[in-house]
């Protein structure tokens, strides 16, 4: 029991030493040290938070009967769950190829300190420079759309002039119709005329 509190305060104590806070500010750490430093100190606290005195507490009747068994399943209990959290996140770094990506971000910093030209924002001003981005792509858009426009304005224009047209051979379709109407009626009434005077007695 002292033991475990003993470690627990050297662990501290050395990951505090090493935290990026008390490193002087020219010195560059990395971002996947960092990360197992984050781990390291995330380890140490879960471990702080479930000590030998609350697990004990917890099975204070077992502990009661039998100390040493209760340490040492204390003791297997914590390396197994911190072999465990290790294990998961190697996983995670692995599937997110997570130490390349950082690695290459530090690259990245590390090349843009050099630079002294503007990078992203040359005005210093974010509205300016991302209206300065996307305005010429808005505009661009916007003259798309507006070619598409005037193309099924056009086709629209030739609907409506093939309408037209099929209405106005509808209509003279109609007088067509009328005007045969009109003289198969008069040639009817001549037939019927002419076979009246035929039928006519001498």
């Amino acid at each position: 029991m002292a033991e475990a509190s003993s470690t627990n305060g050297s662990d501290e104590k050395g990951s505090e030493g090493s935290s990026p806070e008390s490193a002087p500010p020219s010195s560059t750490i990395s971002r996947v040290k960092l990360l197992d430093t984050m781990v390291d100190t995330f380890l140490q606290k879960l471990v702080a938070a479930g000590s030998y005195k609350r697990f004990s507490d917890c099975y204070k009747r077992f502990y009661q009967l039998q100390p040493d068994m209760t340490q040492r399943i204390y003791d297997k209990f914590i390396t197994q769950l911190q072999a465990s959290i290790r294990e998961e996140i190697c996983e995670i770094k692995e599937e997110g190829n997570l130490e390349a990506v950082l690695n290459s971000l530090d690259k990245i910093v590390e090349e843009g300190r050099d630079r002294k030209e503007p990078a992203w924002r040359p005005s210093g001003i974010p509205e300016k420079d991302l209206c300065s981005i996307m305005a010429p792509y808005f505009l661009q858009q916007r003259d798309t759309l507006r070619h598409h426009v005037q193309k099924q304005e056009a086709k629209n224009r030739q609907l409506a002039d093939a309408i037209l047209a099929g209405r106005k051979q509808v209509e003279e379709l109609q007088l067509q119709i009328q005007a045969r109407q009109q003289a198969f009626q008069a040639l009817h009434r001549e037939q019927r005329e002419l076979l009246a005077v035929l039928r006519e007695p001498e």
